[in-house]
């Protein structure tokens, strides 16, 4: 029994085991025996592993948002600071600030020390500077008696000058200086205003919005009850298209004096120029205005209103396709289609699917309509 010698060392075998190997007679049956009690007896000692758990993520914790104290004025001594200051751009930002937080009494002493600091004679640009910084503090007639102390010759200057001066007069609505400026500014060519844009508003963005001058000189002029003399500034635009149209539309309002039979071909000039450009609210609009212009100088109105009709229906507008059609008898179903199209779509009788009725297809979106077939001029 040498080979046993070879075998490897294991650990000792438990008391049934031992009795097994005594009773065994042969080589092979205890060599059996003593690997089956040597597994027996590691299995027995086998101490169970400890199971490792992943660690637990971090969840994060929303923060609260700071709250953001509320915007106070300019602190009383920064104010006296600014206000004995000699430099413009320290009164204009201390004019800002007061304007924002409605402090009359302030903005009263910022305009007596601007009007005051800077005496005539000075150079243009301390002059527009001053103008600007009283236009912040909100006293325009004080910016325009500043500006009224320089006099630039022809150039560059003389138009920054009198744009200046329209600013001061149009944010004190002071209609007639507004007119005044714009007239200098054009040189007596009124066309020359159609492509300069005058800022109007500040936007919430801090970008200008800007309007063109003819527009706006015929604004100032409408105000003072010129109406025919807007009406003509109007008329010496030559942008068409869009603008071209709606200068002509209140060019035949403004132009009340005129004949029907004028005033109706303005009309018909401003709806060849939306129907050109696609405008069809716009070729709507006009419309509806020369229905009401005939039925006021007694003319017919029943073209515009057939003209009206066929263009709501390529456009789908069916609340003015109800208007045109409610009082005429013949079109009592349409009328009735076109009621049930305008009721809320989840009211009793709306045009919105019920849970029981499976949705229809949509209708065929309608052919974009062109000048021919929806605002084609009559004869006046």
């Amino acid at each position: 029994m040498s080979f046993l010698l070879y075998l490897p060392e294991v650990p000792a075998a438990p008391l049934a085991c031992r009795g097994l190997a005594r009773r065994g007679g042969r080589a092979a049956g205890l060599l059996t025996l003593l690997f089956l009690c040597a597994g027996v007896s590691v299995g027995a000692r086998a101490q169970p592993q400890p199971v490792s758990l992943p660690e637990p993520v971090p969840v994060p914790v929303p923060q609260p948002e700071p709250v953001q104290a509320a915007p106070l004025p300019m602190d009383e001594q920064v104010f006296a600071a600014a206000l004995a200051s000699d430099q413009l751009p320290v009164l204009e930002q201390a004019c800002r600030d007061a304007a924002r937080f409605d402090l009359p009494v302030r903005l009263r002493q910022l305009k007596d020390r601007l009007v005051a600091m800077r005496p005539a004679p000075q150079p243009l640009p301390v002059v527009l500077a001053n103008a600007n910084a009283l236009i912040s503090c909100l006293a325009p007639e004080a910016a325009l008696s500043v500006l009224d102390r320089f006099g630039p010759g022809p150039g560059l200057e003389r138009q920054q000058w009198l744009t200046l001066q329209w600013r001061a007069a149009n944010a004190g609505l002071n209609h007639r200086r507004a007119a005044e400026a714009l007239r200098r500014l054009s040189g007596g060519e009124r066309s020359r205003l159609e492509t300069m844009a005058l800022p109007v508003r500040l936007r919430d963005d801090g970008s200008l919005d800007t309007r063109s001058a003819l527009d706006v000189l015929a604004s100032h002029l409408a105000a003072m009850g010129r109406r025919q003399e807007a009406a003509e500034v109007l008329l010496a635009g030559r942008l068409p298209g869009v603008v071209g149209a709606e200068r002509l539309k209140l060019a035949a309002a403004l132009l009340d004096d005129l004949p029907l039979a004028q005033r109706n071909a303005l009309v018909e000039m401003a709806l060849d120029q939306a129907a050109v450009a696609g405008a069809w609210g716009l070729a709507a609009q006009l419309l509806d205005d020369q229905q009401a212009l005939q039925r006021l100088e007694g003319g017919d109105p029943e073209p515009a209103r057939q003209r009206r009709l066929r263009l709501s229906r390529r456009i789908d507008d069916a609340y003015a396709e109800w208007l045109l059609q409610r009082d005429d008898p013949s079109e009592a179903a349409r009328i009735k289609v076109l009621k049930q199209r305008l009721r809320s779509p989840r009211e009793q009788g709306g045009h919105a699917p019920s849970a029981a009725q499976p949705a229809t297809l949509p209708a065929q979106e309608p052919a974009a309509p062109s000048a021919a077939d929806s605002v084609e001029p009559t004869t006046p």
